[in-house]
């Protein structure tokens, strides 16, 4: 009979929806409160034997369970790491998504669900912080009977707040019901009312996880023989390197080679310390052999070059092989002929930051795992020319190398964030004004739209051509613009534009600069005068007038000025 392993049990959903409380409730451990700001910073996981399951939830002693226990990965505030990968599909068997019930579907929550539904990820969502109900109160050991038993007021607001979410996830395409309404698991989501922080629900939270393990993943839980595994994160203590994984498949020995992907050749490395995470506890204990499922760290004697989210196996002179496998792994990291660079901190946030870029329909020219570095840069730098709202640089959970931070990145776009949904709704909204300047630029390339105020306090010359001091207070003033009065009067074509006794091609808002103006006398014609505007044909207004929207709001006032000019002298013009 095939031995069974623990199942992988990943644990994500939106940040301060109380993901690590509600692990902490499971595992009966405090870890959330020194966490820094209450936001989990790294990945962890937990090993839960059966006993201390049992223990937490007594019903559960009556049923024969083939598993010894679960493994739990604590996951950060962000979508990508409900990604975690294995060849074959994901990491995780199964998937707790925290939905804080009081605010329903978040940015993140809905980023999870999408992620989940792609990898065909089995999960249940725990509708987290039911204490926070208004006027809730633990009225029964028994979930269903304590929901029942809330006043008229509470009961209305609990029932309110779970049929909307309800309606929500079926919009994402999820049959959800509560888990005491499901009549098959198979084709309905469970929901389970809980509240971390005063332990309500909890157990039936552990029931549906070991009722769901035994029932649906038994098959998926037989142990193979090789060791496979993903590494989750490279660490530095003192001077050793350690990396840390996840051991989902096989047994591992101390004195085991093992190959772990890369986007090149794969690293061939001898472990040379072997430890396993112990139950209920981030300590770590030297062992000679791990079995999975469990968390382990391993010291290698070659670590160079290793990347975070890597599968790896064990290593028995069967490169070719164990390349063949990693190239399918690997290859799903595939880019586009023109696009944005990205770059991620392990191999399943790449892929998740790609998924959901591609929903956006952004293109990625470059992927890669790692800081932000000077070569990203100078690939960006290629996109200025052909396509400039694409010079951008995405680094999702990821550094800036302290030499991209001290060169000139200026004509580059660095975004980052730690979490996915603001850093696309950030490039999103970079790359439409991006677009709207460029087209504004090349509208007002056609011809100039422009408020100049004279500054008579600055005249260089009367006349034959006149020269003086102007104020760009709207739009842009290149030569060769035409210029009129308030009255509609023509004045003169702009003959060159100066700033320090500098010609310059163009003359932007908020710029004081020098004007020559042929055939004026300044203190006979312009004395009077306290503002110019540029003067446009009717071509030209409409242009601007069909383009307003990328205009600023000072360009629009410009041009109803102007507009308004025009039609002294011909009523109709423009209209």
């Amino acid at each position: 009979m095939a031995q069974i392993r623990q199942p992988i049990v990943t644990v994500a959903g939106h940040v301060d929806h109380g993901k690590t409380t509600l692990l902490d409730s499971i595992r009966k451990t405090s870890v959330a409160e020194g966490e820094a700001g209450g936001i989990t910073q790294k990945i962890s996981f937990t090993k839960v034997p059966i006993e201390n399951v049992k223990k937490r939830c007594s019903a559960i002693k009556e049923y024969k369970l083939d598993f010894s226990g679960f493994l739990f990965i604590d996951t950060p505030g962000h979508a990508a790491f409900s990604n975690l990968r294995k060849r074959g599909g994901s990491l995780a068997d199964l998937a707790i998504l925290v939905m804080d019930i009081n605010e329903g579907i978040m940015p993140q929550t809905a980023e999870v669900l999408e992620i989940l539904k792609i990898n065909k990820t089995p999960f249940i969502i725990a509708l987290n912080k039911i204490d926070n109900v208004s006027g809730w109160r633990k009225q029964s050991d028994n979930l269903k009977e304590s929901i029942n038993l809330q006043s008229a007021n509470t009961k209305a607001d609990f029932d309110e707040k779970l049929y909307t979410i309800i309606g929500s996830l079926h919009h994402h395409g999820f049959n959800a019901k509560p888990f005491y309404e499901i009549t098959d698991f198979t084709s309905q989501l469970a929901l389970v009312p809980c509240s971390g922080k005063t332990g309500e629900g909890i157990n039936d939270l552990i029931m549906m996880l070991c009722g769901l393990s035994q029932k649906f993943l038994r098959q998926r839980l037989e142990l193979g023989k090789d060791a496979k595994g993903v590494i989750l994160e490279i660490k530095k203590e003192k001077t050793m390197q350690y990396a840390e994984a996840v051991l989902y498949d096989g047994s591992l020995s101390a004195k085991d080679e093992i190959a772990i992907a890369s986007f090149d050749e794969p690293i061939i490395a001898k472990i040379r310390v072997l430890e396993e995470i112990m139950p209920i506890s981030n300590k770590f204990k030297p062992v000679y052999q791990a079995n999975a499922a469990t968390g382990i760290r391993m010291q290698l004697i070659n670590s160079e070059k290793i990347l975070p989210g890597m599968p790896f196996t064990v290593f028995k002179n069967n490169l070719n092989e164990i390349k063949e496998e990693f190239k399918k792994e690997t290859s799903k990291i595939h880019t586009d002929e023109k696009g944005i660079i990205i770059k991620a901190d392990s191999l399943g946030s790449l892929e998740a930051l790609m998924v959901l870029l591609r929903q956006e329909n952004i293109e990625i020219i470059s992927a890669g795992i790692g800081n932000i570095n000077k070569k990203d840069i100078i690939s960006a730098q290629t996109n200025l020319n052909s396509n400039p709202k694409n010079a951008v640089i995405l680094g999702f959970n990821t550094d800036i190398d302290e030499e991209v931070k001290e060169s000139d990145v200026s004509k580059i776009k660095i975004i980052t964030d730690e979490v996915v949904y603001k850093l696309i709704e950030n490039l999103l909204k970079y790359q439409k004004e991006k677009e709207d300047e460029i087209k504004r630029q090349k509208l007002l390339s056609l011809a100039s739209l422009c408020k100049l105020k004279l500054l008579p306090q600055y005249i260089f010359r009367n006349s034959h051509p006149a020269i003086f001091g102007v104020e760009i207070e709207s739009g842009r003033l290149t030569p060769n613009t035409p210029l009129i009065d308030e009255q509609g009067n023509e004045i003169a074509k702009v003959k060159d534009v100066q700033e320090n006794q500098n010609k310059i091609k163009e003359a932007k808002r908020g710029m004081q600069v020098a004007i020559s103006l042929p055939g004026i006398t300044f203190d006979r014609q312009l004395s009077e005068i306290q503002t110019l505007y540029s003067d446009l044909n009717e071509y030209q207004f409409r242009n601007f007038k069909d383009n307003k929207d990328i205009l600023t709001q000072d360009e629009i006032q410009t041009l109803q000025k102007i507009a308004q000019i025009k039609r002294k002298v011909k009523p109709t013009w423009g209209v």
